[in-house]
């Protein structure tokens, strides 16, 4: 009967001869449908509505390090970009791809202007988050560097003015931090930047990759210095910082030998909890 069954079942007008009915439309599974958008966490305001400061992640939370990458031009270097000189470093974004280096890079507006194409592709590839360097990277603190210095009234529009080259050029993964030029800020920039509604994010281990030639002493000064929780600082700026990419590439590796991850800002913060606002300088 069964031999009988199944022959009807291939036949035409065999009726409905236990021939099984065709499987309904799979529905798609749930991870093809459109994934909430994460949430950035940030460090509670601290009195008065004050900028937070993040510094670097809680060792508790085991062998994690953060990698970032400064994207440094100031509002007046378009002319030095028209005549060939590149403060951009797409060998170094290529790097951290190959080597699957989740990081952030803190840009300014003005690099996403000068290379909306990458600023976008950085922004839209999830190994990598982007974070605010201000547009014109001048500095929130005077002396610092011998950049020149923002009036106290423009630095939350400069701030601003940033986060619309980074939504112009396209990119996506944006996060609500902050990295002052030069790292160098005092209580009226907290204070002044608290419109911007920003969590300021310093560090706790400096790559020394600035106008630096030798990528072995960069790497060798991160590989000292890392903890776990670390925050390095270093640069995306090929003019300004030649060796970093090949620095890079010893780093990782043995980073990754002595058992460290490599996460973005972000993991680190969600790490650290609310936190605790930084006393003012």
């Amino acid at each position: 009967m069964s031999f009988l069954g199944a022959l009807c079942a291939t036949l035409a007008g065999c009726g409905d001869v236990s021939a099984p009915r065709p499987a309904p439309p799979q529905r798609p599974p749930a991870e093809a449908s459109p994934s909430p958008v994460r949430v950035p966490p940030t460090m509670a305001p601290g009195p008065g509505g004050i900028t937070p400061v993040f510094e670097r992640g809680p060792a508790t939370a085991g062998r994690t390090v953060a990698l970032t990458f400064d994207a440094d031009m100031t509002s007046d270097q378009g002319a030095r970009a028209a005549r060939g000189e590149r403060f951009d470093n797409p060998a170094l974004i290529d790097t951290l791809r190959r080597l699957k280096v989740d990081a952030t890079v803190f840009m300014t507006g003005r690099w996403a202007e000068e290379y909306p194409d990458q600023a976008r592709a950085i922004g839209n590839d999830p190994r990598f988050e982007i974070a605010n360097h201000s547009y014109s990277h001048h500095a929130f603190k005077a002396p610092c560097y011998g950049l020149p210095t923002l009036g106290h009234q423009d630095m939350a529009a400069d701030v601003r003015r940033a986060f619309d080259a980074f939504r112009t050029a396209g990119a996506r993964n944006v996060v609500p931090y902050f990295r002052f030029p030069g790292g160098c800020y005092d209580g009226e920039a907290l204070r002044a930047l608290s419109a911007a509604k920003v969590t300021a994010v310093q560090w706790d281990v400096v790559s020394g990759d600035a106008f630096a030639t030798d990528a072995d002493a960069v790497a060798e000064q991160v590989l000292a210095g890392v903890r776990p929780g670390s925050l390095v600082v270093m640069h995306c700026t090929r003019s300004a910082a030649p060796v970093t990419e090949r620095a890079v590439r010893r780093i990782v590796p043995e980073l990754r030998e002595r058992g460290y991850r490599f996460v973005k800002v972000s993991e680190l913060m969600a790490a650290a909890g609310r936190g605790t606002p930084a006393d003012l300088p």
